[in-house]
């Protein structure tokens, strides 16, 4: 921020301002017609219009999506990748892979020692493929209706919230190196701007015109496409036209699991990680969470995460290890290391050459759900990787790319799909709607969607407390105990596991143990409840 003396590790760690308290207003709703909860209140105000006009779960979940590319620029954007699961109106559950892909050029034995931002570690975006398909297949208002709150956002201007702004600060210095993104999001002195200055951004509007009239085609094949191209290839990119054509948004395969004889999970196999958020819940769903004190919650949680993970490598391998991973077999045996190791106070440690995305403190992404009064329910996740991604935005067009190739998210071959843990989550109570969440967080967004859920679930908390009550996540060598102002952790609580024996790591930073922006349905009221994660600057809105 201009004439501000500021550490940009700060802006990292310490991305929020204020003590976790009571949620305000606009981070909860309620309503029996529909509902939006999104990482900024513009997003789910797009979302909520388009409920409004009569659109569906998909049309707002559009909506909300677009309009984070624009007003979140640091999280997410047309450049980036994204997965998505729906729940159907009759029940059935799908899902959308839109992750971004290693271009046919990639030659993983010339990444360079500076993967971490620049025209190499660009991929193919999949954001615009995975929206457009979303709305083909299950919206139901015009495209260019349902993407005119994005493109008012982008062509009229937005004042930047506190948060954003610090993510902006904190990137400044690499983004300056990059003509496209100087020009875009930085002051003529290569200066951040400050919060509530008006970011305008007129070439984004025009982009995102371009692909409400003429279709996700024009990203992919068109004038669009063949801008991105020819600066690839002025700067060392790797994207082709041929790339870019190739692209498809796929059907995902959806894994399933149950919890408490009662509700059913849904998530998606790789690229997103929910064949590994449901075998965390399975094998707590083994334990008698309810009956649990907190210490002795936050251990098994602890330990069920941790155990998982040493899963994560497996999943590479062949798809039919996730029949394996969800199965009523893999949980049983989680659990019974889980049991014997709350009796020795003892982590597993999983360790070796991780991928950098990994080991993040703070994972830069971005999460929305949907729900209306049919029935459907949609969570969507989207991210560029790190904070502003590759810091790369092509001159004309107005958007980041997300960090794709390199060692972020691990080494991947030409023309593969790159995996994180993008989490988008649906549990359903004997078939019928019960929860919509997903996070944003990096590695720590299985272990906020798991810790929602069960609070959710085993603990009976309303929706907004379950986002507010505080989260364990297993680092290399202890366990990290959130214990920032607000509802952190209690002192008695961490005494109790440092006597139990447990390795403990205090971490007293708002945002880093996931943002959570999710919708409960409660079927004796018929309410669609939202709420949005206290540590971030999200909104909940009913139609």
């Amino acid at each position: 921020m201009k004439n501000q003396p500021f550490l940009w590790v700060l802006a990292l760690l310490c991305l929020g301002f204020a003590c976790r308290q009571k949620m305000p207003a606009e981070q909860m709703a309620s309503s029996t017609t529909g509902m939006v909860s999104a990482a900024h209140p513009l997003a789910t105000l797009a979302g909520q219009q388009m409920l409004k006009k009569g659109g569906n779960a998909a049309d707002a979940a559009v909506a909300s999506a677009f309009a984070l590319a624009v007003v979140e620029p640091s999280m997410s954007g047309l450049g980036g990748r994204q997965q998505i699961i729906i729940r159907l109106p009759n029940g059935e559950i799908r899902g959308i892979d839109a992750t971004s892909q290693a271009p046919m050029a990639y030659d993983t034995a010339s990444i360079p020692n500076d993967d971490r931002h620049g025209y190499y570690v660009i991929g193919i975006p999949g954001v615009v493929a995975g929206l457009g398909k979303l709305h083909a297949e299950y919206g139901s208002l015009p495209l260019a209706e349902v993407m005119a709150p994005a493109i008012g956002y982008a062509e009229r201007g937005f004042r930047l919230l506190p948060r954003q702004a610090l993510r902006h600060e904190a990137a400044a210095g690499t983004m300056a190196f990059y003509a496209g993104t100087t020009q875009y999001l930085l002051e003529e002195d290569s200066s951040a701007y400050d919060e509530g200055d008006r970011l305008v951004q007129k070439d984004l509007a025009n982009t995102l015109r371009t692909i409400a009239r003429e279709g996700p085609d024009a990203f992919y094949r068109g004038a669009i496409a063949q801008r991105m191209v020819d600066d690839f290839a002025a700067n060392g990119g790797l994207v082709t036209l041929e790339d870019l054509a190739n692209y498809q948004a796929l059907d995902s395969r959806v894994v399933h699991g149950s919890y408490r004889n009662e509700y059913e999970l849904h998530g998606l196999w790789l690229p997103s990680y929910g064949a590994i958020t449901i075998s965390i819940l399975q094998a707590l769903d083994r334990l008698p969470l309810d009956e649990y004190s907190e210490e002795d919650w936050a251990a098994a949680h602890g330990l069920a995460i941790d155990l998982a993970y040493e899963h994560r490598w497996r999943q590479r391998r062949s798809d039919s290890i996730a029949d394996r991973l969800v199965s009523a077999e893999f949980a049983d045996s989680l659990a019974r290391v889980i049991r014997a190791r709350m009796q020795e106070g003892q982590l597993s440690y999983w360790s070796g050459q991780e991928p950098n995305s990994w080991r993040e403190p703070v994972g830069h992404t971005s999460h929305l759900s949907t729900a209306d009064s049919s029935g459907m329910m949609i969570a969507l996740t989207q991210s560029l990787g790190p904070n502003m991604g590759s810091k790369v935005m092509t001159p004309g067009l107005g958007f980041v790319y997300a960090v794709t190739n390199g060692r972020y998210l691990g080494i991947y071959e030409p023309g593969q799909r790159a995996s994180s843990h993008i989490t988008p989550f649906i549990v359903t109570h004997k078939g019928e709607p019960f929860l919509v969440l997903g996070a944003a967080g990096g590695s720590r967004i299985v272990s906020a969607v798991t810790s929602v859920t069960s609070r959710v679930i085993d603990q009976n908390m309303p929706l907004d407390e379950a986002l507010a009550a505080p989260r364990v996540h297993p680092d290399s060598d202890s366990l990290q105990m959130e214990t920032h102002p607000g509802d952190g952790w209690k002192d008695e609580v961490i005494e109790a596991l440092e006597q139990a024996g447990y390795p403990l790591k205090v971490i007293n930073e708002e945002a880093r143990f996931g943002r959570i922006h999710a919708i409960r349905y409660d079927a004796p009221t018929g309410q669609w409840i939202g709420a949005a994660d206290p540590d971030w600057e999200g909104a909940a809105a009913g139609n």
